[in-house]
């Protein structure tokens, strides 16, 4: 799938992921932790945390030999997804809070401040919204799912053939989706 943001959630996009993620970010690294903490099912965590490692976005290392007990921690990939997770928590804040105001605040640890994320323009610093953005083909662009807001591609004689080129990707029976023509099911 061409489209960055699909290829995303097909890694990060099911219900408990971001959460096991942001109760790794804010120090619960243990799996009694986490499993205490998001009151999850043990099956259901397990296979996120195996996927999180799978997919690279944490390590699993021991810390007891007996039992053999884990600690997860983020990776340098794990890590980067701290944007999303801080724009999700402020878009949450600002719309679904409850009247009490957000369960909790972000502290810089370099001034000790409270800090709201935000979202800059890398050229300029200047705030970024909707209305000030658009899009263009980089790099890796080509036809198919998530194409057609590209400039060109909307207007292109033979557009009708052009939404169904790419094969929909599949699904295995554990929820992951894999290219029309990729890798085994497990």
């Amino acid at each position: 799938m061409p489209c960055s943001i699909a290829r995303t959630l097909a890694v990060v996009g099911e219900a408990w992921t971001p959460l096991i993620l942001r109760d790794i970010v804010f120090g619960l690294t243990k799996f009694d932790e986490l499993q205490r903490d998001l009151g999850v099912a043990t099956n259901i965590l397990t296979d996120r945390l195996a996927t999180l490692v799978e997919y690279g976005l944490l390590t699993r290392e021991p810390y007891q030999r007996r039992p053999l007990r884990h600690r997860y921690e983020l990776t340098e990939k794990g890590a980067d997804l701290l944007p999303v997770l801080l724009a999700l928590m402020r878009w949450g804040d600002r719309w679904t809070a409850d009247p009490a105001g957000p369960p909790v605040a972000i502290v810089h640890h370099g001034c000790g401040q409270l800090t709201q994320p935000t979202m800059t323009c890398s050229g300029c610093g200047q705030p970024l919204h909707a209305d000030d953005i658009g899009v263009r083909g980089g790099p890796g662009a080509r036809r198919g799912p998530g194409a057609y807001l590209l400039p060109g591609w909307l207007t292109a004689p033979g557009r009708a053939e052009l939404r169904n080129t790419a094969p929909p990707p599949r699904i295995t029976s554990a929820g992951r989706f894999l290219p029309a023509s990729g890798a085994d099911e497990d």
